[in-house]
């Protein structure tokens, strides 16, 4: 969701168009994917290139990004019992299970998401803006207003709102 706001903002983005939309995400994945070798490849150039673009890196792979550059990150935060939800969701409609039970997932989530909040209050490369996904789906002008503040202005917040699929909000915690 948020990187299709950005590329109605106006920023142009960095995918590669691999992974298609599909029931999971009928909007599409808005992926590249080399962010998933950011930690084996020595070679990532390529990011140079994609200077004021958006790029989306799960928050894993936010340490393997070179420190040379500068950061905009906007960290998206969704309550990890609706991410639990939609990705146990996700796994059924493939006929796949997951080795991992609920509660041993929602406590490795919590420590990357804790060690990545860390690195982006502790390193200088990065500057931050959370956004919280249930904060985007209740007030999308508000926070595509915010976002737009964030990244220097300029951006069309109402185009940015105008994105936001509540029919897409799916799997919601209790």
């Amino acid at each position: 969701m948020l990187m299709k706001m950005l590329e109605a903002g106006g920023i142009p983005l960095v995918v590669d168009g691999l992974r298609v939309a599909d029931e999971d995400n009928p909007k599409g994945y808005y992926e590249d994917e080399r962010v998933k070798n950011l930690g084996q490849d020595r070679d990532r150039s390529w990011l140079g290139a994609a200077r004021g673009k958006a790029i989306k890196i799960i928050s894993y792979l936010l340490k393997d990004l070179p420190p040379h550059y500068n950061y905009r990150v906007l960290f998206m935060r969704r309550s990890l019992k609706e991410v639990l939800a939609s990705q146990g969701k996700m796994l059924d409609r493939r006929g796949e299970a997951s080795e991992t039970g609920d509660d041993r997932m929602k406590e490795l989530f919590e420590s990357d998401l804790w060690k990545a909040g860390y690195l982006l209050k502790h390193q200088p490369q990065f500057e931050v803006l959370e956004v919280q996904y249930k904060d985007v789906v209740a007030n999308a002008r508000e926070q595509a207003q915010r976002i737009s503040r964030f990244l220097g202005g300029g951006l069309d917040a109402d185009a940015m709102a105008g994105v936001v699929d509540r029919q897409l909000y799916r799997n919601r915690a209790d």
